[in-house]
């Protein structure tokens, strides 16, 4: 057979297309528990992030060893022991039919249309009590979601932290949510007031130090107003009775002490 015939260069290019799709495969198959690996440390860095523990000089393992991960059941508040921590998926959950639900309208401040009926939360320990409570939470910016970790001290009104890990907002504007300065006024603010009601606020402008409920309050995001409107309401949900809130009253009951299922 020539060299040069149609049939040839149609049987080698066939060749090559099954070699190569057989190797991509074989990488992807043999990456994965590094991939995964990857993304379970990056998880953990943003979590120890917004904690304001985290040391870049230290295993990540090491620092996130005095925390313990546990399934919530937002309807209740109390914790799901049958579901595994370790592998449960809060985005895939949202989606599902038997463990996601629609978010109704009236309700849906933050743009979810639909979330997971459980949730994980991070629970860092001092001695076998509370030190700091890690809460995921999403919300709808401009042009994308926001997703990010809320830190409460023990005393689970205080904000230790809060840092947003994934989004597309515009470079800066929106994409401001992640200047260190922004974030760094989060660290002291309360998210409630002493009656136990949700406060903390993300202004339009800029704060007024003088102002009585200075302790509440956040700068707004110079020229992204729907970022900004987005972080607030995405707070006000997930702090909310929709949200954490009835799991956060379970542990203010508990003096700390955590609920369980």
């Amino acid at each position: 057979m020539a060299n040069d015939t149609v049939i040839k260069t149609l049987v080698v290019a066939g060749i090559l297309s099954v070699v190569c799709s057989a190797l991509v495969s074989s990488s992807a198959v043999l990456l994965r528990p590094l991939q995964e690996t990857n993304k379970d440390l990056d998880r953990k860095k943003n979590i120890l992030q917004a904690a304001g523990t985290y040391d870049p000089d230290q295993p990540i393992e090491d620092q996130f060893s005095n925390f313990e991960i546990k399934v919530v059941d937002l309807a209740t508040g109390k914790f799901r022991d049958d579901i595994d921590a370790s592998t449960f998926d809060q985005r895939k959950a949202a989606k599902s039919q038997d463990q996601g639900i629609a978010v109704p309208k009236k309700d849906d401040i933050a743009g979810l249309k639909r979330r997971s009926r459980y949730a994980l939360i991070y629970l860092a320990n001092d001695g076998g009590q509370l030190d700091q409570l890690i809460l995921p939470v999403h919300g709808k910016g401009l042009w994308s979601t926001l997703y990010g970790y809320l830190a409460l001290d023990k005393d689970l009104s205080t904000i230790n932290g809060f840092a947003f890990y994934q989004h597309g907002e515009t470079p800066g504007l929106g994409g401001e949510v992640d200047n260190p300065r922004w974030k760094q006024q989060w660290v002291g603010k309360k998210a409630f007031d002493d009656q136990g009601n949700f406060k903390i606020e993300v202004l339009k402008g800029k704060t007024n130090p003088s102002s009585p409920d200075i302790d509440y309050q956040v700068d707004g995001l110079s020229g992204a107003t729907i970022t900004t409107r987005g972080v607030d309401s995405l707070l006000g949900y997930w702090l909310g009775n929709e949200g954490f809130g009835t799991f956060l009253t379970y542990l203010k009951s508990n003096q700390g002490g955590t609920p369980d299922g």
